[in-house]
């Protein structure tokens, strides 16, 4: 991956087109939003496939995020929050606690920064 300065952001082209980050909103994702998205996206799809594993017909999933920044130490990401709410037919409670701990464990954006910020995940079945 290269990431090229341009004006007032950083971009880089992916497969999927060109990646745009900046400090500033206005110019392109933030960093700590990529990470962020990083987590929640990685988790999102280990879940969907430990889904397809158990036969489970995955109808909906939504991950929400809520962060918690230390502006005293360079804003940095002390806590991420994942709420997973999630449709699947014949899904129960204990089920989808087994599948949350499946989840963290080969999730491998948790695995690389969970000895740096605290990630806690809950779910809501909808």
């Amino acid at each position: 991956m290269e990431i090229r300065l341009q004006d007032n952001a950083y971009i880089t082209e992916t497969g999927f087109g060109t990646l745009t980050i900046s400090s500033d909103e206005q110019y392109g994702f933030r960093p700590y939003q990529l990470m962020v998205a990083s987590i929640a996206g990685c988790s999102g799809t280990v879940m969907k496939k430990i889904f397809a594993k158990k036969r489970m017909k995955l109808e909906d999933l939504i991950i929400k995020a809520d962060v918690t920044r230390n502006p005293d130490q360079a804003d940095r990401i002390e806590k991420i929050h994942l709420t997973f709410s999630v449709k699947a037919e014949g899904l129960d409670g204990a089920q989808m606690e087994k599948i949350m701990k499946l989840t963290r464990k080969h999730c491998s954006m948790v695995q690389s920064v969970q000895d740096a910020i605290e990630i806690t995940e809950s779910f809501e079945m909808i």
